[in-house]
C-alpha cells in the first residue's frame, strides 16, 4: 500500500467485504477493522523512509490474522495505559489490544516492525463458513 492515509480506507474496504462475504457478524468485523485501520496508520505515519506497506491477511480455523509490516524503526517501548486526555497520540496500541484477540510486534532494526492481529471469528447463523467450520471439528479434520 502507499504509505499514505488515502489507502486505509481500501484495506477496511478489502478486509471488510472478505469477512462479511464470509458470514462474520458485523461486530467481529467492525472490532478487526478499528485494529486494522490503527495498525495502518502506524505505518502510515511511522513507516521508516519506503513510501510503501503492506498488509497480509489469513483468514482460516476460525480465525482472522491480519500483519501490517513497514520498514520503520519499531518500538522503543508498548504503553500500558492510555495518555492524558490532551494527548494527540498513543491510543492505538492499546485500542487494538482492547478488540483482537492477540496482538504482537515483531521489530527487526534497519528492516522493519511487522504487527500481528489475531481475532477468533464470530459468525452470523447462517453462515455457510461457520457451518463448514464446525463440519470440520465435529469429523475430527
Amino acid at each position: 500500500m502507499p504509505r499514505d492515509a488515502i489507502g486505509i480506507p481500501m484495506v477496511r474496504r478489502m478486509v471488510g467485504d472478505a469477512l462479511l462475504s464470509l458470514g462474520v457478524t458485523r461486530e467481529c468485523v467492525s472490532d478487526i477493522l478499528l485494529a486494522t485501520s490503527e495498525a495502518c496508520a502506524n505505518a502510515v505515519r511511522h513507516g521508516g523512509p519506503a513510501n510503501r506497506y503492506e498488509v497480509m491477511a489469513t483468514i482460516g480455523n476460525g480465525r482472522c490474522e491480519l500483519r501490517v509490516a513497514d520498514q520503520g524503526k519499531g518500538l522503543h517501548s508498548i504503553p500500558k495505559q492510555y495518555p492524558s486526555g490532551d494527548a494527540e497520540n498513543g491510543r492505538g496500541i492499546l485500542i487494538m489490544r482492547a478488540v483482537v484477540d492477540d496482538l504482537s510486534f515483531d521489530t527487526t532494526p534497519g528492516r522493519g516492525t511487522t504487527v500481528r492481529l489475531s481475532k477468533e471469528l464470530d459468525w452470523d447463523e447462517d453462515a455457510i463458513a461457520h457451518h463448514l467450520t464446525l463440519d470440520r471439528q465435529l469429523a475430527g479434520v
